[in-house]
């Protein structure tokens, strides 16, 4: 992880005693709404649907047990609404069949950040002081600026890595943390960064896409895409440079968001984000950042290339943690034992195949927890599940987790002898189901339960399908498939990339949900990045359950042997399971 230098600390202090003084000159009247609210936003505090969200930044998803301990001790001690607001909440959501709103959790989004959806304002300041006290903050998690950035959750450990992105993705934070001329771009802007021939981090879906490559020269550089995203109008990046030397990504990256700033549209919301501009512009797009990065370059000085000193020390920060010192047995023992634990136990055996991947050192494991399960929404953990994270990084992760694209975490450096022992620990807290990448491995956003942006509730759906699927024998036997959920059409649960993706909207002020097939977020299981295809009409919440149960049906007719959903999908054609979808609604009305 990287360790925060004495100026970092005290820049994040001061931030939060920046909040403070601005939280209490608007609490005095001093500052207007309208004056507080980009203070607050570029501070990571929305007002949603009925309280204030907080949205806390985990840059590249890594988090120390210590980090862990405090975002507990935020969801115990803060993450509670005033009695009126949570009375309000209840019974408007109830009228919707919302029979619980979970407060005391933090939420894991999308973006490997951490959310809050109960934190009253009147406490922000005290949750700001604590954070800073471990390194965290909530700078530019919102506002139209650069926001968190993301990677890989195997960054660094990865056995197809061509190089570590996160010392690249940490140089990046700090350039353009509160950069004066990014503040207020025309919309909110997203990186994406991986180091790995397995695209993990959907690159193509953001606004600025980075892939670790070499050349034939055996050179290190980036392959650049820009103008990716979700939304109203889904749209793959565009490579601008398949091989860009990998001291000059800085000043690439400067000219590619100076002409956003300079040309990205500020009249409309919907056509303000980067994607908009590149697909709008084409080839005049890539040509001016050619020549505004020529300008840099060549009259400017290029004062934004990494040298090898700057590389070097922050990559210093990036080495591996000292593992607890022990005698451990050969590879061979604990191959033996571990196939014995397998033979004992099918979950162990489960576990071991979905959530436990290689890693660079042939000793160590990279494991996901899944908090996918029933009863709690997607990427949701309370503060005593937060707290057990901790103590199993601890014990068994050299107090280190991540956050994952996935909404899962991952402990990335657990001896193989330990696998087992940690199996029974995660079992009994509940973060064992081996589901991961299975159907009940969704994303979705938190929806129209505490979102004022959505359209629909993402939660209730993803419960009905959860419960429906809780076989495991039936989620092995249907394979990997990508199931995204999101409650309006922003798009924070990702629906466009899903295999199956759900969206939630609005028709005659009732809850309908649009069912698309055949998305991709680039990774291997998917293939080359692709915005999926409705089905035809939305379908009520109740039918939504039926719909992919048709769907479902319809791959189990007629894929081959071995073939994941997906496969079967491009084989076959999307027209059978249009049929099997629109079908279901059918039934589903002549039961009624």
């Amino acid at each position: 992880m990287y360790q925060y230098t004495e100026f970092d600390r005290q820049f994040v202090h001061l931030r939060a005693a920046q909040f403070r003084d601005q939280l209490e000159r608007w609490q005095g009247g001093k500052l207007s709404e309208d004056e507080f609210k980009p203070l607050r936003l570029q501070n990571g505090w929305y007002v949603q649907r009925y309280a204030p969200m907080l949205r806390v930044a985990v840059p590249y998803g890594e988090l120390s047990s210590r980090q862990i301990r405090v975002l507990a001790r935020i969801a115990r001690e803060y993450d509670e609404p005033e009695a009126e607001v949570y009375k309000t909440a209840l019974k408007t959501q109830g009228k919707l069949g919302t029979l619980k709103l979970p407060t005391h959790y933090a939420h894991f989004s999308t973006r490997q950040n951490v959310q809050y959806n109960w934190i009253p304002l009147a406490k922000s300041a005290d949750v700001m002081d604590l954070l800073a006290s471990v390194d965290m903050h909530g700078i530019q998690t919102s506002g139209n600026c650069i926001r968190n950035i993301t990677s890989d959750e195997r960054a660094g450990i990865a056995i197809d890595e061509i190089a570590d992105p996160r010392p690249f993705a940490e140089i990046m934070r700090q350039w353009s943390t509160l950069h004066p001329e990014f503040a207020f771009l025309p919309r909110k802007f997203k990186i994406a960064i991986t180091g790995a021939t397995e695209d993990r981090a959907a690159t193509g879906w953001h606004d600025v896409g980075l892939h670790l490559v070499k050349n034939d020269a055996d050179e290190l550089g980036f392959r650049v895409q820009v103008g990716g995203g979700m939304g109203r109008t889904p749209i793959i990046g565009t490579v601008l440079r398949q091989f860009l030397p990998w001291d000059q990504i800085m000043n690439y990256l400067e000219a590619v968001v100076r002409v956003y700033n300079r040309y990205g549209r500020r009249d409309n919301i919907y056509k303000a984000r980067i994607k908009i501009l590149v697909k709008a512009e084409g080839q005049r797009y890539i040509d001016d950042v050619e020549a505004e990065y020529k300008q840099i370059v060549e009259h400017d000085g290029a004062p934004h290339t990494i040298t090898q000193a700057e590389y070097d020390r922050v990559s210093a920060t990036f080495v591996p943690p000292t593992l607890a010192t022990r005698v451990l047995q050969s590879a061979e023992q604990t191959a033996i034992d571990l196939q014995k634990h397998a033979a004992d136990d099918v979950q162990f055996a489960r576990w071991l195949a979905r959530n436990v991947a290689p890693h660079k050192n042939p000793a160590l494991r990279a494991v996901t927890l899944s908090f996918k399960r029933l009863h709690q929404a997607p990427g949701d953990a309370d503060a005593d599940q937060l707290d057990t994270i901790a103590q199993l990084s601890d014990r068994f992760s050299a107090g280190e987790a991540r956050v994952t694209h996935d909404q899962n975490v991952v402990l990335p450096w657990v001896h193989a002898e330990d696998l087992h022992a940690l199996w029974l620990n995660a079992r009994e807290a509940g973060f064992a189901s081996a589901n991961v990448r299975l159907l009940t491995d969704m994303i979705a956003c938190p929806g129209g339960d505490f979102c004022a942006l959505a359209n629909a509730r993402s939660i209730p759906i993803a419960e009905a399908i959860t419960e429906r699927y809780q076989d495991l024998d039936e989620l092995d036997d249907l394979g990997e498939i990508d199931l995204h959920i999101s409650g309006c059409i922003n798009s924070c649960g990702h629906h466009h990339s899903g295999h199956i993706g759900i969206l939630g909207v609005d028709k005659d002020g009732k809850e309908w949900y649009q069912v698309s097939l055949g998305g991709s977020d680039g990774s291997a299981l998917s293939g080359t990045p692709q915005a999926g295809k409705a089905v035809g009409p939305s379908f009520s919440a109740a039918e939504v359950p039926e719909v992919i149960e048709a769907v479902l049906g319809t791959y189990r007719d007629t894929r081959n042997a071995g073939e994941t959903f997906i496969d079967t999908l491009r084989r076959v054609g999307h027209d059978p399971f249009k049929a099997s979808a629109n079908g279901a609604r059918f039934r589903v009305e002549a039961t009624a």
